[in-house]
């Protein structure tokens, strides 16, 4: 865990700004307003990494978070949040629906979007943040979710594993169980937003369904090399006509996905300390990058640096 902010620690005239400054590294570009900017202004941020994903915490005084579209316009990671209040009630409002938030209740954020979400007096909220492509559902899917949460039956599961997700995660930083449990979670929010979205869109939902599974298969397999379109199509009982299909509606090219997949990997072990013994060229060669050379132009193509200036960063 890693505690991004603690004003307690802090003079009261220092907080406003180290707030400010806090809530944008662990999120997106937004205003934000306080309740009582003269008063006592307080709060506590912690922050878990998860592999890609991330687990986000805020509790303090009253706060008025505005994404506005000059904010989306300045750019940022394209993420969504699935967050759970866990002391107070919040109002959270994107895309002309307003929601009132209980302790205890699911509100889902699309980060790419603007909203507004506040709360009075004290309060908390704790957010898992993951990106649109770890996610594997399309931007339809979700938003047809986002207002029926409740529907899906995995609703209560889901809230239960984001609300318990801190006390599990403190004994388990920096360790690979903290990466499987993100990806675990992952599967959980696949599952709350695919079920929701099921209602009156059955034939899509389906295609959702699968899109899912061809995702979740790809990436646990992409050290294998015998990964391609034929062994997935057929592992799935589809044709590869179909895959490259399903595929297309998504705006995926397989090969490419692969490519960006197995970089990501690459990033991922480059940076680990437990993977500094190895050589670059072992790394590449793990993640299905046979020429060194073409590994490290793809690679520079991506991160605009090459593996060693990466490693080395």
């Amino acid at each position: 865990m890693a505690v991004l902010l603690d004003t307690a620690v802090l003079p009261r005239r220092d907080r406003t700004e180290a707030f400010h400054a806090a809530m944008m590294s662990a999120s997106v570009p937004s205003r934000v307003e306080h309740e009582d900017p003269d008063g006592d202004v307080h709060a506590r941020m912690d922050f878990w990494q998860l592999g890609t994903p991330d687990l986000f915490r805020n509790e303090g005084s009253g706060i008025r978070l505005v994404r506005t579209p000059k904010h989306v316009r300045i750019g940022g990671p394209e993420r969504l949040a699935l967050a759970v209040h866990v002391v107070g009630a919040g109002v959270f409002s994107q895309g002309g629906n307003d929601q009132r938030v209980r302790t205890g209740e699911l509100m889902l954020v699309d980060l790419t979007a603007p909203y507004e979400f506040a709360w009075s007096g004290h309060g908390a909220s704790q957010a898992f943040q993951i990106d649109y492509a770890d996610l594997g559902l399309s931007v339809e899917t979700i938003r047809a979710a986002a207002p029926r949460l409740r529907s899906s039956p995995v609703y209560d599961l889901v809230l239960h594993q984001l609300t318990v997700l801190p006390g599990i995660l403190e004994p388990l930083q920096n360790s690979p169980s903290a990466r499987m449990l993100g990806e675990a979670t992952t599967q959980l929010v696949r599952a709350l937003l695919t079920s929701a979205a099921e209602h009156g869109t059955q034939p899509r939902a389906m295609a959702e369904v699968l899109f899912s599974r061809i995702a979740w298969y790809v990436r646990t397999r992409l050290t294998d090399p015998d990964l391609g379109p034929a062994r997935i199509a057929a592992e799935h009982n589809i044709s590869v006509r179909y895959l490259y299909k399903l595929l297309a509606e998504h705006h995926l090219s397989l090969e490419q996905w692969l490519i960006t997949q197995r970089l990501d990997g690459a990033a991922r072990q480059l940076a680990d300390p437990a993977s500094k013994h190895l050589p670059i060229a072992a790394v590449a060669a793990r993640w299905g990058f046979d020429d060194a050379a073409h590994f490290t132009r793809r690679f520079h193509r991506s991160y605009g640096m090459t593996p060693r200036e990466w490693r080395r960063r």
